[in-house]
């Protein structure tokens, strides 16, 4: 009996943990797990940059848009100045045109001349209707598909009608 109890004790003490095995392992273990918590902080980190930089470059092109806004608003309104009417007539004066009244005009007829109508008034062509733009094969279903595939000349069809 003593040789059995000295063989379990044997064997407990052979495949018993060394101290310094298991704090090898909880060391192990609780490095794992900084190195996991490190590795989702770092993508968070990585994230949360992309997100600002984006950010920036999104108020970087707002401001953009502003501007050319603003220079849009000021092109116009130079524009509306420079075809004003009195801007307009000032410099034909300096261009050497005078003013006149209507009565002192003189109109030449030219024969055979026709004016051009607008085309907003002429009349739209007709619309023709298209040939269908949806070739035949693609609006077959599947039975007329295998009825035309496996039909033989004088039988029926699968749905029973011969053709």
């Amino acid at each position: 009996m003593q040789n059995v109890n000295h063989a379990v004790d044997y064997l407990v003490f052979a495949y018993k943990q060394a101290p310094w095995r298991l704090q090898r392992q909880w060391l192990g273990t609780f490095m794992l797990a900084v190195l996991g918590i490190a590795m989702i902080a770092a993508l968070y980190l990585d994230v949360t940059a992309q997100a600002a930089i984006a950010g920036r470059q999104i108020q970087d092109i707002s401001s953009q848009v502003i501007t050319v806004q603003q220079t849009n608003a000021d092109l116009q309104t130079r524009l509306a100045e420079l075809t004003s009417n009195s801007s307009m007539e000032q410099r034909a004066q300096t261009l050497g045109y005078i003013t006149i009244d209507p009565g002192q005009m003189q109109y030449v007829l030219v024969p055979g001349y026709i004016a051009p109508k607008p085309e907003i008034l002429a009349v739209a062509p007709a619309l023709m209707p298209s040939a269908p733009s949806i070739p035949p094969e693609y609006t077959e279903s599947l039975i007329d598909w295998l009825n035309r595939g496996l039909r033989i000349p004088g039988t029926a069809s699968l749905t029973g009608i011969s053709q």
